[in-house]
């Protein structure tokens, strides 16, 4: 136990110095929207819910902590995004006892419609156009012992602009450890290892004169451009949760860090506390991006509300206000139901 927490103060400690890192690699992966985090509980929280994740959220987070989840559980996510992006995510739950937990998750970004600009014609030239992305995905977990939980997400990517799109597929892998030293958690995932995505479609499609220099080649040789193919945003996350009034009825205090390597981007830490009241009331606070010198995240505030309307159903209610600097703020709702 002493050497866990040894190896994971190291790591926090070692995610700090390297923030200095002079290159972000932001903007060198495709499917961006798969590092937009799910859930107004963990917003609240700074997104530091890595060991934390025991709601439908957790298929984002960690689906290792997907087989904590004791009932049937459904979720719905929407925020505005910035730059008036739409995002919106649903998730399902079901509990099959020993067997383990299985769940479905779908994740949409889209953008309302906008006027297609050339070179000739930089006001618009009348023609209308969408793009997007979604996910759709598969989840598994299982404890395996009393203490340690771990799962897996299975995901189709897809993203889309006029007439040309891409798709890939990853997976991602988590685990849930809960220690003897006074129920403290240990969380650990990796997320969106997969395929490349290259852009493919009729908009790629040219026509082009092979040899301009040549007197009377075909000037309209039919030819398509090739795009270059991007890595997914690869995300390894290590953290810690731990509740401070666990001997207090009736009140809960989860404190939580979470160390974030991604592959396009530098290092950071997120931090974020939870306090309920009787399981029907919480508060919630946190920071995102510790450390990461150009990050336009911040502070994060939220709350959430518990009802239930007999022995087997509830309903919870959450929202979170994240802070995103030069940017417009996010408000992010989401609702939930156990049955």
């Amino acid at each position: 136990m002493k050497k866990i927490i040894i190896i994971l103060i190291l790591t926090l400690s070692l995610t700090g110095m390297l923030y200095a890192q002079s290159v972000t690699k932001v903007g060198t992966t495709a499917a961006p929207f798969l590092n937009v985090g799910i859930g107004a509980r963990a917003i609240g929280m700074g997104g530091a819910y890595v060991s934390l994740a025991n709601d439908a959220s957790a298929m984002f987070w960690n689906p290792g902590g997907i087989a904590l989840i004791q009932s049937n559980e459904a979720i719905f996510n929407h925020s505005e995004w910035i730059a008036d992006i739409s995002f919106d995510y649903a998730g399902f739950i079901v509990n099959l006892g020993n067997l383990g937990n299985v769940g479905m998750f779908a994740n949409f970004m889209t953008m309302g419609e906008m006027e297609r600009t050339t070179e000739l014609y930089p006001e618009g030239t009348g023609q209308k156009f969408n793009a997007g992305s979604y996910a759709l995905g598969l989840s598994y977990s299982r404890s395996l012992t009393d203490r340690f939980s771990i799962g897996f997400n299975f995901k189709y990517i897809h993203e889309y602009i006029l007439n040309s799109s891409a798709s890939g597929v990853a997976l991602d892998v988590g685990t849930v450890f809960k220690t003897q030293f006074r129920g403290m958690r240990i969380g650990a995932t990796i997320s969106n290892f997969g395929t490349k995505m290259r852009m493919y479609g009729r908009d790629l499609l040219v026509q082009h004169d092979i040899d301009p220099l040549r007197e009377g080649s075909n000037e309209r040789v039919n030819a398509g451009l090739e795009t270059d193919a991007y890595d997914l945003p690869l995300h390894l996350r290590v953290g810690v949760s731990y509740d401070l009034l666990q001997d207090v009825e009736n009140h809960t205090l989860w404190l939580a860090v979470d160390a974030v390597h991604p592959s396009d981007n530098v290092e950071s830490v997120n931090v974020g506390a939870e306090y309920t009241l009787m399981d029907i009331f919480a508060l919630r606070a946190g920071y995102a991006s510790l450390f990461s010198k150009d990050s336009e995240q911040g502070l994060t505030l939220g709350a959430g509300l518990k009802y239930g309307f007999g022995p087997t159903l509830a309903m919870k209610i959450d929202y979170a206000y994240e802070s995103f600097g030069r940017f417009d703020n996010i408000q992010k709702f989401t609702l939930g139901l156990e049955f």
